[in-house]
């Protein structure tokens, strides 16, 4: 059979209805005009096949030709794609081998449970050596594995438990800095830059699950600026937001201020929470590197992170959390147009000294509209600085008014 399948290339004979010639022969249903010199069917065979062969050969080295050059012409591209080297698994093996010895567990002794000797899970953590010099080795951590403490202590990787120093704390980026002596120190963690992860990149969680020190599980970066809100005063108003890392590592009790590494062996992150609720699973976060250096270096050297300070106590106008009563929008007088803004309920400090009281509703920094308590703390830390003079405009009994106000440094809590 050829490449085709019909009569032509066909050297196989129809078997046709006959019909009776004359003089008794049989006949087939067409007639055949016959040559002078009959061909043997065996040539006739032979020369149908050849030709089948070199047809064939033909039309497939044409269209091999034409998609070689299509292709060449429109090569595919794969952009943004690095060559991994190896088992990449043995990859995991070999970053964590590089950070283990950087990373440590910090016991967070409490007043409340000194005298029983007793550790519960919100006093154990971790943490990550970073730098050192001739006397002490620095540890960065969360603020909140070291709150409330009467004693830190440190246990590396070797088993060794030293006392350990506060340097600095901050709430809002939940970044605590800790000095040990250096003496047998030998790793420090490198940084890496947080802001060239991609999403899919596989990472490694390193740290203290519920007293488990020197433990390591894996995943993958699930999102890389993740937004989520937080309420540092922990009394369920959302009042500021945290820039973090996703990931689906697993990440528990405990695994707060240790390291989230790439392959490279480097930390590109700061463990600091998880969501954990009744059918959720693979919700890590990690403070990206890029923030945590940028608040450690000022803690280290200055010991806290100096921000502008208003001294106002407030609660958001429009809030569907936790919205205001009736009776309580109707005392504030308000014109119909004005649906967001910031109530104040306290003023001390700056507030208080420009005149600001009760019940004022801000709506206005330097012409920026504040929605809510949120957002005039983002402006406040993000948009100035201690010592500017902000222009506030803000509504008193349903009257539009503005003052300047002069802002300070934020005392410390």
């Amino acid at each position: 059979m050829g490449l085709f399948q019909d009569d032509f290339y066909s050297t196989k004979v129809s078997r046709r209805k006959e019909r009776k010639g004359t003089k008794g022969s049989t006949t087939r249903g067409w007639s055949v005009r016959k040559s002078r010199r009959s061909m043997p069917t065996w040539q006739i065979s032979a020369i149908c096949s050849l030709l089948s062969a070199v047809f064939a050969v033909l039309l497939f080295s044409l269209l091999t030709g034409q998609l070689t050059h299509e292709t060449a012409q429109n090569p595919a591209k794969i952009e943004n794609v690095t060559s991994s080297s190896g088992d990449p698994y043995d990859r995991i093996i070999q970053a964590a081998a590089l950070v283990r010895p950087a990373v440590v567990s910090i016991i967070n002794h409490k007043e409340d449970n000194k005298e029983l000797n007793i550790l519960d899970e919100s006093a154990l953590g971790s943490g990550v050596i970073y730098k050192k010099d001739a006397k002490k080795a620095y540890i960065i951590t969360n603020n909140h594995v070291i709150e409330g403490s009467s004693k830190l202590e440190v246990v590396t990787i070797d088993g060794e438990a030293r006392k350990a120093t506060l340097v600095g704390a901050d709430k809002v980026s939940d970044i605590a800095v800790l000095s040990i002596d250096a003496k047998g120190i030998n790793t420090i963690a490198q940084i890496g830059d947080s802001s060239k992860l991609r999403l899919g990149e596989t990472v490694i969680a390193i740290g203290n699950p519920l007293g488990l020190g020197d433990s390591l599980t894996s995943g993958i970066v699930s999102y890389t600026e993740r937004m989520i809100p937080v309420s540092l005063n922990q009394d369920g108003v959302y009042d500021w937001e945290q820039e973090v890392i996703q990931t689906d590592a697993a990440i528990n009790e405990g695994n707060s201020g240790g390291a989230l590494v790439d392959l490279e062996g480097k930390v590109i992150g700061i463990n600091t929470m998880k969501i954990s609720d009744t059918g959720v699973e693979g919700l890590g976060f990690a403070i990206p590197s890029n923030h945590v250096m940028e608040n450690a270096d000022e803690l280290a050297e200055k010991g806290k992170i100096a921000r502008s300070y208003l001294g106002v106590y407030s609660v958001d106008l429009n809030n569907p959390y936790v919205p205001l009563a009736e009776d309580q929008r109707k005392e504030l007088n308000l014109p119909a147009s004005i649906k967001d803004g910031v109530v104040v309920l306290d003023a001390v400090g700056p507030a208080k000294d420009a005149g600001l009281k009760l019940n004022d509703v801000i709506t206005k920094f330097d012409n920026e509209p504040i929605t809510s308590t949120l957002s005039l703390r983002k402006y406040l830390y993000d948009s100035t600085k201690i010592g500017d003079e902000l222009k506030i405009t803000y509504y008193r009994n349903g009257v539009v008014k503005q003052v300047v106000v002069k802002l300070l440094e934020k005392p410390e809590e």
